[in-house]
């Protein structure tokens, strides 16, 4: 078992996500120690850790598009421009306020100090799409496996400006902070993190095309610092592409459509599916309007 497991599942101290933070040191056998090492019988294990920082995170009725809900797991389509957690110049109205006062069991479940109760993975403020809660800490933890095991499969649909070089690929890099805009990530030779993104191209537009990715792993930034990366930014990406003479007030057109992962109590996983964004919808029907669909 990793130690970090450990900890959360057999000790009960903390979930994993609240270790991240909250632990101060950890040691095994003597020696420092990561959170993904594994143990084995004898081994002797030493932390010290912290008490949850005190928060102001206040539940608000922001409506929720739930998708499913059963004891377990709250499944939502999470609309552009919310921003998933509270953070640096986000206190308010984030997912997790809404999550607060449509479940109020979550803040004793995770605890008080939790900044993140029930998150299992993000999306990017601008990103719209799937996103999968759990409204405890053993599914919690269940869930987080599955991310970390890479089981839990993500499909988004983009608009790309341009199109890749293959109807079918894959692209692995390493990725790190940029150093020039601390806002931005980008692909770096050595350092940084392995990041690995599959595509298919659905269809083919005279400038554009619209395609599903597949993220192999799960890094800040990771489809849209690829796209970029491959000379095919995102349409309307406000980071990573220049503002697209055809579709000046374009948003990030990048959206997460599917998601499968197995669920407590299940044999097989369960897939679900978020509707294509009217934001998306309207601009592929203005680019079919000047510009003949190419061989899907």
């Amino acid at each position: 078992m990793r130690l970090d497991a450990f900890l959360a599942e057999h000790l009960g101290l903390f979930s994993r996500s609240q270790g991240k933070t909250r632990v101060v040191s950890l040691a095994v056998n003597g020696a420092p120690a990561r959170p993904g090492k594994k143990l084995k019988m004898g081994d002797r294990v030493s932390l010290v850790w912290a008490e949850p920082p005190g928060t102001n995170l206040e539940p608000e009725d922001i409506p929720l598009s739930i998708i499913f809900e059963n004891e377990d797991v709250i499944v939502l389509d999470k609309p552009q421009g919310m921003v998933v957690h509270p953070g640096s110049g986000h206190q308010k109205s984030t997912l997790v306020n809404a999550l607060l006062f449509h479940c109020s069991k979550l803040a004793s479940e995770f605890g008080e100090g939790d900044t993140r109760p029930g998150v299992v993975h993000r999306l990017d403020k601008d990103t719209s799409g799937l996103v999968i809660v759990a409204k405890n800490v053993a599914t919690h933890d269940f869930l987080a496996r599955q991310f970390q095991a890479r089981s839990a499969r993500k499909t988004y649909l983009a608009i790309l400006k341009g199109a890749p070089q293959s109807r079918t690929g894959s692209i692995e890099t390493r990725i790190a902070r940029d150093p020039r805009n601390r806002k931005r990530f980008t692909v770096v030779r050595s350092g940084g993190r392995v990041a690995v993104t599959s595509w298919k191209v659905i269809r083919l537009f005279e400038g554009y095309s619209l395609v599903a990715l597949a993220p192999k792993t799960g890094r800040t930034h990771q489809i849209r610092v690829h796209m970029r990366h491959m000379r095919t930014p995102i349409l309307g990406d406000p980071l990573y592409a220049r503002r697209d003479r055809r579709f000046p007030e374009a948003t990030l057109m990048l959206h997460a459509r599917r998601l499968a992962i197995l669920l407590p109590g299940d044999t097989i996983p369960r897939v679900f599916l978020s509707p294509v964004p009217e934001r998306m919808r309207s601009v592929i029907e203005q680019i079919q309007s000047f510009s003949p669909r190419k061989g899907l």
